[in-house]
């Protein structure tokens, strides 16, 4: 099922909503199971972000104390790539509970 209205983000490492069809051509049991597995989805995302911060603030450590310039760069680049990932899955998270035509989440 999952597969038939989620699809994976490589990126954000997890399965986003990719709904084929509007909302409202959903039976309420499909809307029912969708919401479902995206309250799910959902719950995971506060843990995946904890362990992003996580490589952030060793990677931040490591910065602090890289003397050499091309290194310090990739080790920026890394971070700032982590930070636009955990804002990206703030974003998702907020995302609203109830999926409707106004506000249809598309991957």
């Amino acid at each position: 099922m999952l597969q038939d209205y989620f699809s994976y983000d490589e990126r954000l490492g997890i399965f986003l909503p990719s709904l084929k069809l509007d909302w409202e051509d959903y039976s309420f049991d499909q809307q029912q199971k969708i919401l479902t597995e995206w309250e799910y989805i959902r719950g995971e995302i506060p843990d995946l972000i904890k362990r992003l911060e996580f490589s952030i603030n060793d990677k931040q450590e490591k910065l602090n104390h890289e003397s050499d310039f091309v290194l310090s760069c990739k080790l920026n680049s890394d971070i700032a790539d982590l930070a636009s990932i955990i804002n990206d899955l703030w974003i998702w998270f907020r995302s609203n509970q109830q999926m409707s035509n106004d506000t249809k989440i598309h991957g």
